[in-house]
């Protein structure tokens, strides 16, 4: 009786099914291997590639200073008028909200409009 008790704890396989086990561990050795090649040695076609900006809505090369911060300066007072329009229709939190991003706003147009200011000081003390 001691050798069918002994037998009965070991785990019968057939050559068939371990081999199957054999096939289904090289999958999955060959799946884990290409995760991590994926992950740490990307392929070039996953490589990142240099940004190349889109060229639909392009400011011109030899577009001068003084224009390209007079222009951010007229977007941002449209934009600040355009939220307060906006935060007048509105009440509790959401107008709070589009308050404070129209104060970003103006404080953004404040400091294109220092920069401007001073582009044009040094620009006047440059012809004296």
């Amino acid at each position: 009786m001691d050798n069918d008790n002994s037998d009965s704890k070991f785990n019968k396989t057939n050559p068939t099914a371990e081999a199957l086990r054999a096939g289904e561990l090289l999958k999955d050795r060959e799946a884990i291997k290409r995760a991590l090649d994926y992950y740490l040695d990307p392929p070039d076609q996953y490589a990142p590639k240099p940004r190349r900006p889109s060229t639909m809505f392009m400011i011109a090369p030899d577009m001068d200073s003084e224009s390209l911060l007079a222009q951010a300066c007229e977007s941002l007072a449209s934009a600040s008028v355009m939220a307060s329009d906006f935060a007048a229709n509105l009440i509790g939190p959401q107008r709070r909200t589009v308050l404070a991003i129209q104060q970003i706003i103006m404080l953004a147009e404040l400091a294109v409009n220092r920069a401007l200011d001073n582009f044009q000081s040094r620009v006047a003390g440059l012809k004296r």
